[in-house]
């Protein structure tokens, strides 16, 4: 219940730092170019949302396994060495996490302590880049679960996006569709 109440929150966090970025370069944009004149803020809370949504993304990512990887010697593993591979990656992912979550940290309270503001938003950088050890922190957690599943059996390895597949299985689906045949669409080829 509550994985799945977080999981929205994610996803609900994701798609309105998007709709904000998206929202503010267009208004942005029409100011400029029609009427002459623009938001002096506008780059910077852009460049900061960015910033929120990559680093949410990233933890949300490892959770919907959408991360690329190339693992074709790995997929060929027989299952045991799979998972050996899977919780090195795993641990070597946990590290980096580590080292970026302890130096955002130092980088964040820094900015606390010596209070400097952002260029053009009249709030202190270090509300703005707090996101930054937060989101290390979620996405040390989510290697975690990533990990424990793999512990646990329920995955073979680190799951990675197989775009191959998918696309295949696209391929396959289209192939199935008798919508999709050029007798469908008046003899034309494609």
């Amino acid at each position: 219940m509550i994985a799945r109440i977080w999981g929205r929150l994610e996803e609900g966090a994701i798609a309105f730092l998007l709709a904000a970025m998206t929202l503010l370069t267009f208004v942005q944009v029409v100011l400029r170019y029609v009427f002459n004149s623009g938001l002096v803020w506008a780059l910077e809370a852009t460049f900061y949302l960015f910033a929120w949504l990559i680093m949410i993304g990233i933890s949300y990512c490892v959770r919907v396994h959408a991360h690329i990887g190339i693992d074709l010697v790995v997929k060929m593993m027989p299952a045991a060495p799979r998972k050996v591979v899977g919780l090195v990656a795993v641990a070597l992912a946990l590290l980096y996490a580590g080292l970026m979550f302890w130096g955002s940290w130092n980088y964040t309270d820094r900015m606390m302590m010596l209070g400097i503001e952002a260029e053009d938003i009249p709030v202190e950088r270090w509300m703005l880049s707090i996101i930054l050890p937060v989101g290390f922190a979620l996405l040390g957690l989510r290697l975690i679960e990533q990990g424990w599943a793999i512990l646990t059996g329920r995955a073979e390895g680190f799951q990675l996006a197989d775009e191959a597949a998918e696309a295949m299985a696209l391929d396959q689906r289209g192939k199935d569709d008798p919508t999709d045949d050029a007798s469908a669409r008046g003899g034309r080829g494609r």
